[in-house]
C-alpha cells in the first residue's frame, strides 16, 4: 500500500554520532582533509560552520535524517533493483563500515540508471519511522553517472543474528583507510533488503558532510533483524554511534 506522506515540521535533538556517508559517493567527497566526526567540535551540530563546502549542514531545507510519518495512500511501484555484481571490499572509512561494490548493479527510478556503489551502517539508525528508532540502519548509495545520488535505507530491529553481517563484521579492518577483500554474492547483499518492498519515498540529503540535497530516499518499510551482540560489536568498533540528529522535515511531500 502506498500513500503521500506530508511531514510535519519535526526537530529532534543529536542522537550522537555516525559517519557512514563517509566518502563513499557520501564518503567520497573531495574534503579528505577536514576532520569530522559525532562529538564535542567536530560533531554534526557544528558542520556547517568547519568549511565553507559543508555549509547545507546548517542551513539545508531539505535534509535527511528524518522521522517519517505517513498521511494519505498513492500507489507506487516496486523499486527496479536489478543487483548482479558481488563486493569488491569491505572499508574502515573512519566513520562507519563501508563495502564497495563491483560496477554493474543498477536501481532504476523514473527511467533514470543508477550504480550501487557500496553500502554502509549506522548505530542507531538515522531516520525514524513513525517516532520509532533502530538498532541499525544500513544505506545503500546508488550513483548516476553525471552524479545524481540515490539512497535505498533498511532497518534492523532486534532479533535473530544476521549471517551477512556476521560475515561482513569479520572481515572489518580495524585499521582507517584499510581495506579488505570480501567475497558476498549479488544474492547475500540482496537477501539484506526485505521481501516485502513496501517503501517511503522522499527527497533529501546525504547524512554526512558536505550534507548535499537532492538525494532520492527510499526507506523500506519492514525490517530485517540484528542480534544485540552484532549492534554491540559494529558500536564496538567505533566506541561512539555514529548518527546524526533528526531534521526538519519542513512540510516535504513523502509517498509511500
Amino acid at each position: 500500500m502506498n500513500k503521500i506522506i506530508t511531514l510535519s515540521i519535526a526537530t529532534i535533538f543529536l542522537a550522537t554520532s555516525y559517519a557512514s556517508h563517509s566518502q563513499n559517493i557520501e564518503h567520497q567527497s573531495p574534503h579528505h582533509k577536514i576532520h569530522w566526526g559525532y562529538k564535542g567540535a567536530i560533531g554534526p551540530s557544528h558542520w556547517g560552520d568547519m568549511d565553507e563546502k559543508f555549509s547545507m549542514c546548517g542551513k539545508g531545507k531539505m535534509q535527511t535524517p528524518i522521522n517519517i510519518v505517513a498521511t494519505k495512500d498513492i500507489s507506487l511501484t516496486p523499486l527496479d533493483i536489478n543487483y548482479t555484481t558481488s563486493s569488491k571490499n569491505v572499508i574502515n572509512n573512519g566513520h562507519t563500515v563501508q563495502v564497495n561494490i563491483q560496477s554493474g548493479s543498477t536501481l532504476t527510478i523514473e527511467g533514470e540508471t543508477y550504480e550501487l556503489k557500496q553500502f554502509h551502517f549506522h548505530t542507531p539508525s538515522e531516520n525514524n519511522i513513525n517516532g520509532t528508532s533502530y538498532p541499525l540502519e544500513t544505506h545503500f548509495v546508488h550513483a548516476t553517472k553525471d552524479g545524481k545520488l540515490a539512497v535505498v535505507a533498511v532497518m534492523f530491529k532486534n532479533g535473530r543474528a544476521n549471517p551477512i553481517l556476521e560475515k561482513i563484521w569479520h572481515k572489518f579492518p580495524l585499521k582507517e583507510n584499510k581495506a579488505v577483500s570480501i567475497d558476498l554474492s549479488s544474492a547475500d547483499i540482496k537477501s539484506m533488503m526485505p521481501s516485502n518492498k513496501d517503501y517511503y519515498k522522499f527527497m533529501g540529503s546525504l547524512t554526512t558532510p558536505p550534507c548535499s540535497e537532492n538525494v532520492k530516499w527510499n526507506v523500506y518499510k519492514t525490517e530485517m533483524t540484528i542480534s544485540k551482540k552484532q549492534v554491540k560489536e559494529f558500536y564496538n568498533i567505533f566506541g561512539h554511534t555514529n548518527n546524526r540528529a533528526l531534521q526538519n522535515t519542513n512540510n516535504r511531500t513523502i509517498t509511500e
